[in-house]
């Protein structure tokens, strides 16, 4: 293992983030992720543990925030309907450079609070 990485994003505290900055999901999210959580009950619960996702992943990485472009890290689904970690740019730069061949992500959300670690190996 290389790195792990833990986030935590209150849901409430991003939901206002959201409604005070309307360009925050254009900004850090990509389309895919934007469609997807346009079709869940929660858009902000949705966005906010992907939020967490690349947070986490910098932490896996050893970095902070700034070193690399938060839409250079995303999750999609997989077929199967589990997270699947995405890095590019930046970030698939400085995990060449770490050794980084692979990620894991898990990622819960449950009253409020949304939630992901990021293994990489």
């Amino acid at each position: 293992m290389i790195g792990l990485g833990v986030d935590v994003v209150a849901v409430p505290r991003f939901r206002e983030a959201l409604a005070r900055t309307p360009a925050l999901r254009e900004r850090v999210f990509t389309d895919d992720e934007r469609a997807l959580a346009a079709g869940r009950a929660d858009e902000a619960e949705t966005l906010a543990v992907r939020f967490a996702a690349r947070e986490a992943a910098m932490k896996a990485l050893g970095v902070g925030l700034g070193a690399v472009d938060h839409r250079d890290v995303s999750v999609r689904r997989r077929a199967d309907g589990a997270p699947e970690l995405v890095v590019a740019g930046r970030a698939a730069a400085l995990a060449t450079a770490r050794g980084v061949r692979g990620w894991h992500v898990s990622l819960a959300h449950d009253g409020g609070v949304a939630m992901a670690v990021v293994a990489a190996h």
